[in-house]
């Protein structure tokens, strides 16, 4: 078995855009080993989302590969895909994308209910997840009545539904104040030691950047430097969510 869980092997992307195209992706190589917590920064059109959204299986390579668990995700169509997507990807946004109408209880009881959980299970399994984000109480809120931090902690919940190996955060604090995105990233942190996970997160915030093992920056389309040590020293001790600080790292 190989100590990467994820290994992104000469991934090109390309989008058709009226009469010409897009190359979202220049061949991109990026391994993540099991239990390690990885960031990617680039400026907007940089490709990270669309890196993202590969290794989420919510988007497919021009060229080249990803390997998830030694799963060529290339090869996966219609059920298969639906399936990894659903047992082996958590999902975490800036915005949240919690259902307005579901109260907290019934966002994170969703995905418990796509994989075809009992109801019984999944709601004493959604109740405990809730518990677990600090969220013990409010299970009957909806999503307008929490704030923008509990918010998110019922997204991780939601996250955290079905047991996923790997969760991928796409700009997870952009919606957060300084105070709530720590909060945050410490709960993620305690919840990857837990449950052994492995993350991934798409970001400019330093605030994330500082609870990473490592962290690769992009730009047209490519990873273009791995950040030093120092680098991430300096976000840990930026004191402001300042993502100005990474400008000339990136």
């Amino acid at each position: 078995m190989s100590d990467d869980l994820i290994q992104v092997l000469r991934v090109k992307k390309s989008y058709r855009r009226g009469n010409g195209g897009v190359q979202a992706l220049s061949g991109v190589d990026l391994s993540v080993p099991r239990g390690r917590t990885v960031a990617i920064l680039g400026p907007s059109g940089s490709g990270k989302s669309t890196l993202m959204n590969i290794i989420g299986g919510l988007d497919r390579p021009t060229e080249g590969k990803a390997l998830v668990d030694g799963v060529d995700l290339g090869t996966l169509t219609g059920a298969k895909l639906d399936e990894y997507r659903l047992r082996k990807i958590g999902f975490i946004f800036q915005f949240f994308n919690l259902v307005s109408t579901f109260t907290a209880l019934e966002n994170v009881e969703f995905p418990l209910s796509l994989a075809g959980a009992p109801k019984e299970s999944r709601r004493s399994k959604a109740a405990a997840l809730l518990k677990e984000v600090g969220l013990g109480g409010r299970e009957d809120h909806l999503p307008d009545q929490l704030s923008g931090g509990e918010q998110q902690r019922v997204a991780i919940a939601r996250a955290l539904a079905n047991d996923p190996p790997i969760l991928l955060g796409d700009e997870p604090t952009g919606d957060l104040d300084s105070k709530s995105a720590r909060k945050f990233m410490q709960l993620l942190k305690t919840i990857r030691k837990e449950r052994k996970m492995t993350m991934v997160m798409v970001t400019h915030d330093p605030i994330v950047v500082a609870e990473c093992d490592v962290a690769y920056a992009m730009r047209d389309g490519t990873i273009t430097r791995t950040l030093a040590a120092k680098d991430i020293e300096n976000a840990k001790s930026s004191a402001a969510h300042d993502e100005a600080m990474l400008e000339g790292i990136v």
